[in-house]
């Protein structure tokens, strides 16, 4: 059986099914998580205080996997990562009007339309095409202090540090660029993390993806292909999502927990009796989160925030 980027390139374009592809960027985020987590550096965790209200046993062979916006962090990465880089100018004006059309498509009409999602990732890989991975990961560096860092809810880090005490790798899996991805968790003094692979070719930025954003059933696959090479038994590790989104990488362990869930994965998890937690205010909760639109994938997520800004400027 081809897998990685041999399938992709035995695969024609009408061949690509949705499964395929979820398949593949699984594979290629569970390769990259694989390779950041063996280089990286052991880094201390801060202390939060706060209580954990279950217990975490050590088991070699368990692992968490945490979805990172509004589970992890408040916002989307995405959101944040966009605001850092049209501060740093890697936005014009007239890219900030065809990515905000683009994202209240998704936000308005609730669909994927795979036209309208393709228009999208193509917008958003145009930004970084022909940029280094390693100017990417400096930025990624600095927006994490400047946007990311106060955002971290202490309530799920909690629970991350509980597993990460006991023994146990923990892994961020988002939608976000592998590269964001990967320096948010190393910040956090997790293991690594499972993000959307940005194609690169001696270290520059293609402008195309390996597979598909990390999105939906594109993290379970990437879940189950990181425990099989993690040699993992999936009934044995825990799982915290936000979103309705992740269902399908929730469903995967033996232990889900919904953290600040929206209404749809509330009552999948109230009828399932998953385990809830939720850190946000009644009136956080009660808002509808800045979602990072499901097919931009890459970097585009900030727009919304870069188009406030040049309001306030003008």
């Amino acid at each position: 059986m081809l897998t990685g980027m041999a399938a992709l390139r035995w695969l024609t374009p009408r061949r690509r099914s949705a499964t395929a592809r979820s398949v593949l960027a699984g594979e290629a985020s569970a390769e990259a998580a694989r390779k950041s987590a063996q280089s990286a550096q052991d880094a201390s965790a801060p202390d939060t205080g706060a209580d954990v209200e279950f217990p975490v046993h050590g088991d070699d062979r368990a692992a968490a996997f945490f979805d990172l916006d509004n589970t992890v962090m408040q916002g989307a990465a995405i959101f944040h990562f966009g605001r850092g880089l049209y501060k740093r100018k890697f936005f014009e004006t007239r890219d900030l009007a065809r990515f905000a059309w683009q994202q209240a498509y998704f936000r308005l009409a609730g669909l994927e339309d795979p036209e309208h999602m393709q228009d999208a990732r193509d917008s958003a890989l145009s930004i970084v095409k022909g940029h280094r991975v390693s100017e990417l990961k400096s930025i990624g560096e600095e927006i994490y202090d400047e946007y990311m860092a106060e955002r971290i809810w202490p309530g799920t880090r909690a629970l991350a540090q509980a597993h990460l005490d006991a023994g146990q790798k923990v892994w961020l899996v988002t939608a976000a660029p592998v590269e964001i991805a990967q320096v948010i968790a190393r910040r956090l003094g997790l293991t690594g993390a499972l993000g959307t692979v940005a194609e690169s070719i001696g270290g520059v930025y293609t402008g195309k993806l390996v597979g598909e954003p990390l999105h939906g059933p594109a993290k379970a696959e990437a879940v189950r292909a990181l425990a099989t090479a993690e040699c993992l038994d999936l009934t044995r590790c825990a799982a915290y999502s936000d979103s309705h989104n992740d269902i399908p990488m929730l469903s995967l362990v033996g232990h889900p927990y919904a953290i600040n869930p929206d209404s749809k994965l509330r009552k999948h998890a109230r009828e399932l009796e998953w385990r809830l937690r939720d850190y946000r205010t009644g009136r956080k909760a009660a808002k509808v989160g800045i979602p990072a639109a499901a097919g931009v994938g890459a970097v585009a997520g900030g727009t919304a925030a870069a188009i406030a800004l040049h309001r306030r400027r003008r």
